[in-house]
C-alpha cells in the first residue's frame, strides 16, 4: 500500500475516532448535517478550551506588554471597506456547466495534484502559484483544461471562465426593515484582527500600554468557503487566536523575525517533533503585507498551514484613520539616538500572529493518534491511544475503583473530590479494569488511578501512565501533586 493511501486511511481513522469518542460531530447531523460546519463534543470542547487557555496564557500572562480583548462579531460596515475586504477578499472561482457545481480554483487544482506523482504535482502547483500571483484567470482556466481536470460530480471538463467571488457573509442589521434606498447590511467578520485595530487607541490608553505592545484575541470568524473540505481543516465557521503587535516604524523587520521564531518555539514547547514543522514564506503577498510566512505542520493530508506571521506595515491603522477621520497616532516619548529628540507622533506598524484554533485542534489529534500492536506469542492485542500532551488532555485523571463494593467506591470518591477542583477528572466503576483503561487511552487521559483492597490497608493506589502503560504503587495523597506537576 502506498504512503499516500496509508495517510488517507489514517486521516479517515482520525475522523471516525473523533466522532466515536465525542470530540467532533457533524453539525445538525440528524437533519443530514450542514456542509463544512461542525460541533465539538464533550471531549472536543475540553480539548479546544485547553488549547485556547494555553495560547492565552502564553500571550497575555507570560508577556507583560500584551493584553487581551473580546471584540464583537458585528462591526460597522465601513470597517470592511477600510480593511480592503469588500474590494479584495475574493477568491478565483470556476463553475462546471454540467453539474452547476462551483469550485475554488486553487482547491480544484490542488485536489487533482493529490492524484499525481510528486514531481508532476509540484510542477502543476508551481504553475498554479505563478498564475495566481499574476491574477491570470485565462491562464488558470487553460491550466485546468490542459491537465484535463474534471468535475467530481459530472465527470466533465465543461468549465466557465474563472472569476472572483467575495467570501464574506452578509446579513441585515436591526429589527425594522430598511426603507427603500437605506443600506442596513452588515457582515459576519471574516477575521478577528479588525476588532483589534479599531480598538487600538482604546486599549493603549486604558491599559496604559507603551509601544511595542500587543493586543490578543480569541474569537469566531466566518468565511463563505465554496469548497470546504478536509474535515475541520477548512470550515465556514471557525475560531482564530490572533495577536497584533504594535511597533515603532523601522523596527518591524526585527520584530517580524522575533515573532516568527517565538511562535514556532510555542508549538515545539508541546513536545511535538520539530521535523513535522516547516516555514513557508509567501511569494504573493496580501495587499497589506511587507513580509509574511506560514508555519506548516505535516498532517496525514500533507504539510498544511496552521499559523501565519505577517508584517502588516501601518496599512490597517492608516486605513481606519482615513475612513473614520480619527487619528490613530501614538506619541512616543523615547529619545531617538540619531536626533536626540523624542520620536513623537507616528502610526505604529503591526506584526500579526494568527493561528487557527480548529486547525491547532486537528494538529493535536493528528499528532496524538496512535495505533499500537501489543500482541504477544500468547495473545493478540492492540490499542488506539491519543498521546495528547498532558497539559492539553481533555481529562487529566481517571479514578477507577477496582470493584463496586467493599468500600472502594467511597475511597475513590474521596480522591475524586480532592482533585476535581484542580483539574478535570473522570470517575467510572463499570466493566473490567482493562476495558476502562482502553477507553481512557482512546480519549487521551494521561493518568489512571486504581483503588483496590490494598488501598484500604496502606493508603496506596496504582497509577497507570498512558503512553508507556507502566504502573506504579504510590501513596494516594501524592496523586494530586503528581498530576499537577505533569500538566504545568
Amino acid at each position: 500500500m502506498s504512503t499516500q493511501q496509508n495517510n488517507t486511511d489514517k486521516f479517515q481513522a482520525i475522523i471516525s475516532h473523533a466522532k466515536e469518542y465525542g470530540f467532533v460531530f457533524q453539525s445538525s447531523e440528524i437533519y443530514d448535517g450542514l456542509s463544512a460546519v461542525y460541533d465539538y463534543g464533550p471531549y472536543g470542547a475540553e480539548l479546544k478550551k485547553n488549547i485556547k487557555d494555553y495560547w492565552w496564557k502564553s500571550m497575555t500572562q507570560l508577556h507583560e506588554n500584551i493584553v487581551g480583548i473580546d471584540a464583537a462579531i458585528f462591526m460597522h460596515p465601513t470597517t470592511w471597506k477600510a480593511s480592503g475586504h469588500i474590494d479584495n477578499f475574493s477568491d478565483p472561482m470556476i463553475d462546471n456547466k454540467d453539474s452547476k457545481k462551483r469550485y475554488r480554483v486553487d482547491h480544484l487544482i490542488e485536489a487533482h495534484a493529490d492524484t499525481l506523482p510528486a514531481d508532476a504535482a509540484k510542477a502543476l502547483l508551481d504553475a498554479m502559484d505563478s498564475l495566481l500571483a499574476a491574477e491570470d484567470f485565462a491562464g488558470l482556466k487553460q491550466l485546468i483544461e490542459t491537465n484535463k481536470i474534471v468535475c467530481s460530480v459530472s465527470g466533465t471538463a465543461n468549465w466557465t471562465d474563472v472569476r472572483q467571488f467575495n467570501l464574506m457573509f452578509k446579513t441585515e442589521f436591526g429589527a425594522v426593515a430598511a426603507e427603500p434606498g437605506d443600506d442596513n447590511h452588515v457582515y459576519l467578520r471574516p477575521e478577528t484582527a479588525q476588532g483589534i485595530f479599531v480598538n487600538f487607541l482604546n486599549v493603549q490608553k486604558t491599559a496604559r500600554m507603551k509601544v511595542p505592545f500587543g493586543i490578543a484575541q480569541v474569537g469566531k470568524a466566518f468565511r463563505n468557503e465554496i469548497v470546504a473540505r478536509q474535515f475541520i481543516f477548512r470550515m465556514r465557521e471557525f475560531e482564530q487566536m490572533e495577536m497584533q503587535f504594535f511597533v515603532r516604524p523601522g523596527t518591524e523587520g526585527e520584530w517580524y523575525q522575533y515573532w516568527k521564531d517565538a511562535r514556532l518555539k510555542w508549538h515545539l514547547g508541546l513536545g511535538i517533533d520539530a521535523a513535522k514543522y516547516r516555514y513557508h514564506d509567501h511569494i504573493k503577498l496580501a495587499h497589506y503585507a511587507k513580509e509574511a510566512c506560514d508555519i506548516e505542520f505535516e498532517f496525514p493530508i500533507g504539510f498544511k498551514e496552521v499559523e501565519g506571521i505577517h508584517s502588516r506595515s501601518d496599512f490597517d491603522l492608516m486605513q481606519h484613520q482615513t475612513y473614520s477621520r480619527k487619528k490613530q497616532q501614538y506619541f512616543d516619548n523615547d529619545v531617538d539616538p540619531t536626533t536626540g529628540k523624542p520620536y513623537g507622533n507616528y502610526v505604529p506598524y503591526v506584526i500579526e500572529t494568527s493561528i487557527g484554533l480548529d486547525r491547532m485542534f486537528l494538529l493535536i489529534l493528528s499528532n496524538a493518534y496512535t495505533e499500537e500492536d501489543l500482541s504477544t506469542p500468547e495473545k493478540q492485542d492492540s490499542r488506539v491511544v491519543l498521546k495528547i500532551p498532558a497539559k492539553l488532555a481533555p481529562v487529566k485523571l481517571a479514578v477507577l475503583p477496582l470493584l463496586k463494593k467493599d468500600g472502594l467506591p467511597e475511597i475513590a470518591r474521596e480522591l475524586m473530590n480532592e482533585c476535581k477542583g484542580a483539574f478535570k477528572c473522570f470517575y467510572e466503576e463499570k466493566d473490567a479494569i482493562g476495558k476502562r483503561y482502553r477507553r481512557q487511552d482512546a480519549i487521551g487521559t494521561p493518568f489512571c488511578v486504581t483503588i483496590d483492597h490494598q488501598t484500604k490497608e496502606d493508603g496506596t493506589v496504582t497509577i497507570r501512565h498512558r503512553d508507556s502503560m507502566q504502573q506504579e504503587r504510590v501513596p494516594m495523597n501524592s496523586i494530586k501533586a503528581m498530576v499537577l506537576n505533569a500538566i504545568h
